[in-house]
Formats: structure tokens, sequence, C-alpha cells
């Protein structure tokens, strides 16, 4: 049997616990799973269910049936709906802000800088995500000037409504800071977490060169720089190269005329997008991993090579060092012969040292989705006025 609830000196039932703040967090974009943002989505929900710790209760923006993915546990969702976007609510706002009484929201977590969905009452505290500003940085040819234009204004929106910023890493941190106006906002770095690896296929990809392969990952955008590594190539005869990743674009299209111009096409495979298990087959039997990247919000190929123990050579810029620190090593230039120099002296520190794939192992096992929602807690906890 169940005991009788006690009761206060008076008589009276005791005084039902007064109820945690609500936090709205936006996981919109578990309605695209297998993308970056989706898998953050996914991981970060996952983890903050647990980190919430009775300190405030989470409230899930969700896409219909994303709640599959979080089975066994408990908690109150809002579905997304078209009503709910911005676009919609920023009419009805200055009509309904006026007779709206006191939200029941506490807080309300944008998850990332494109989002459309924020609270309809104007004075809810909101946590902005910034991933990236990668597009202020891409080639010329790849965005035009008043897209860009388009896009500083509808964040800086989104800025303005913030009470605190929050981005993966201290360079977009920086790079925020230096494109927008914050209005004395402040600005938290928290990393983002690692997954552990997927299965590798058990057969060889098709597509995969028998011999000693570089290998790197990304889709085909110019930004990735990847047309460097064919210099690199023509100082490292008898390798080739994997370029792994969504190859139908513009600059896929340039890197394939590139393959053909050089005469490269027994030595440089683009195989397109490739499954989780081949990818990881690639990881783990590679030589190395290159990521000349020149602008990257974060960096995950740079980790995930790390989690298979492999050298990762990757550009000096943005977010990478950071992301790697010194158990990576570094393009200072492009120019195919400091390239190669820096391949070769980092493949011998690699092959004389027995404990520097251990070392980049453990590494990348430091980046875990529960300090990320940790993180993430703490900011709420001072938005929400915890001591």
């Amino acid at each position: 049997m169940q005991p009788f609830p006690s009761q206060q000196p008076n008589g009276a039932p005791p005084a039902a616990a007064p109820r945690l703040p609500r936090v709205v967090v936006d996981l919109e974009k578990l309605r695209h799973i297998h993308c970056g943002l989706g898998q953050f989505s996914l991981h970060f929900g996952r983890e903050l269910l647990r980190a919430a710790d009775r300190r405030f209760e989470p409230v899930l923006l969700l896409p219909r049936g994303a709640q599959r993915h979080f089975p066994g546990a408990s908690f109150e969702q809002i579905g997304v709906a078209p009503w709910r976007k911005e676009v919609v609510l920023r009419v009805a706002r200055r009509i309904a802000q006026p007779l709206l009484p006191r939200s029941s929201i506490a807080a309300w977590h944008v998850t990332n800088q494109m989002s459309r969905y924020l609270p309809l009452d104007g004075r809810v505290p909101v946590v902005l995500t910034i991933h990236d500003l990668n597009f202020l940085h891409v080639a010329p040819h790849d965005e035009h000037l008043r897209a860009i234009g388009r896009k500083m204004a509808d964040m800086q929106r989104r800025v303005n409504r913030a009470a605190v910023i929050v981005t993966d890493s201290a360079f977009v941190a920086r790079d925020v800071a230096e494109h927008f106006d914050l209005g004395g906002r402040p600005v938290h770095v928290v990393p983002l977490g690692m997954t552990p690896p997927v299965t590798a296929s058990r057969e060889r990809p098709a597509f995969a060169p028998r011999e000693p392969f570089l290998l790197t990952v990304g889709n085909a955008l110019a930004h990735k720089n990847f047309h460097v590594l064919f210099d690199l190539l023509a100082n490292l005869p008898g390798r080739k190269l994997v370029v792994a990743g969504k190859k139908a674009t513009p600059y896929g299209e340039f890197l394939q005329r590139e393959i053909a111009r050089r005469r490269l096409a027994d030595r440089v495979i683009l195989p397109g997008v490739v499954s989780d298990g081949d990818r990881q087959w690639l990881y783990e039997q590679c030589e190395a991993f290159l990521f000349p990247s020149l602008t990257e919000g974060f960096g995950f190929p740079v980790l995930e090579a790390m989690q298979c123990g492999k050298p990762v050579f990757m550009s000096r810029k943005t977010s990478l060092p950071e992301v790697a620190g010194d158990h990576g090593f570094y393009f200072d230039s492009y120019d195919a012969d400091a390239m190669a120099g820096v391949f070769r002296d980092g493949m011998a520190r690699f092959l004389a040292d027995p404990t520097f794939g251990p070392r980049v192992r453990e590494h990348a096992a430091s980046f875990s989705w529960t300090a990320t929602a940790r993180g993430y807690a703490r900011i709420y906890g001072q938005i929400l006025g915890e001591s």
C-alpha cells in the first residue's frame, strides 16, 4: 500500500512542490536527422534531458514523430507548426503583446542561427546559439552580396532578441563580435561533443584504393579548399587521395575538371556521398587525414579522424587550431612544397612516437555531449537566476 501523504500541523495536506522553470529547446532540425544540425539536435537533446537534473524542465520543440528519438524519456513537447514561425508571430506579437499574461516559459533556446522559431511573448529571455558565419567567408561567387546582406540583417534581429549568445568555438565568438552589434550581450563558448564512431563496413568499399591513401571528408564547397591537395599529391608519389562527400556542386564540378586537366584520374577518387560505414572504413584505413578548409565553425571531421588515432594535417585557420590543439599538424601555406614538408615532418613524428595515436584518441574523447549539455544547463541557470 502507498502511505497517506503526511499532514501539515494544521491538518492540511502538504503544499505541492513549486514547478520547475520551463525552458523551451528548439530541436526542429531533427526533421533532417542525418545532417549536422540534426545530429546536434539529437545528441544535445538526449544529454540535456539528463543534465536538467530537476534544475529546470526541458520543453522540446519537435517536428512530428521526433519523440521516438528519446525512448524512455519523459518530457513536455511543443509541436512544430507553420503558425509558430517567427514570420507569423512577428505580426501577431505587435497586436497581442500588451494583452498577453506572463508566460509560463522561463527561457527559450534557439539552437541554431537559422531557426524560424521564437517565443510569442517578447519578455521571455532567449539563448541564441550561432554555430558559424561561414557564409561570410566563402568565395565571392558562392554568395551574392545582396543575399549576404539579407542574412546579416536577419541574424542581427535574432541577436537583438537574445539575452545571451553561445558559440561552439572561440573563433566563432570573435567572428560574431566583429560582425554584429551585440549591445553588451554576453557571448559564451560551449564546445560540441563527439559520439562513438559507427561500425566500419566489413568489406573494402568498391571505390576505395588498395594502395596507401590519404583522406579528406566534406561536401564539395569552395571554402573546403580541397583543390590545394592536388598540388600536394604532386610531391607525394605513390599515394592516392579520396575526397568523400557530396560532389554535385559547382565546386565539385571544378574539382572534376581539375582532376582531368592535371591527369589525376588514377590518383584522386571522388566517390560522392558515402555510407556511414564506408566513411568509417576510410577513417580507419587511411594513412592520414587532410583538412585544408578555410573556414569552419567547429571541425567535426578532424576529431572523427582523431577518434581513429590518425595523424591529421589541417589549415591553421578559424576554429581548427582550438579543436585540434597540439595534437595535429598545420599548413601555414598552401604552396605545394611547403605542404609536402609539413606532411613529411608530421608523418615522421607520428611514426616515431608510439604514443601519438593513443593521445589523439584521448583528445577526441575529451569532447563529449554530456559536457556540452552541462555547459548549456549552466547558462540556463544564469538566466533563471540560480545562485
